[in-house]
């Protein structure tokens, strides 16, 4: 299967703004089987399938985990205006 280079997250945040975080395909897999995804920090990590369903990776210790509200795939273009590859 073929699958996004990129993710927008958006997450639910607790001011007037969402929180949208740039995730990119990794090399790696997740549990389901499905790609890990990781913003250029490597802090926030998601398997997305195919059908744009998440979860969440812990990517060190006390971290916790929201649920995006929503993965949107980006577009080569709408990827290279956010800084990736």
């Amino acid at each position: 299967m073929d699958y996004p280079e990129s993710y927008e997250l958006i997450f639910q945040a607790s001011g007037a703004e969402d929180d949208v975080v740039i995730v990119r395909l990794t090399a790696r897999s997740g549990a389901g089987g499905y790609p890990v995804y990781e913003d250029e920090t490597g802090i926030v990590r998601a398997e997305i399938s195919e059908r744009g369903e998440v979860r969440m990776h812990a990517s060190g210790g006390h971290q916790v985990l929201g649920a995006p509200l929503l993965a949107r795939p980006l577009s080569r273009s709408r990827s290279a205006a956010h800084g990736a590859d």
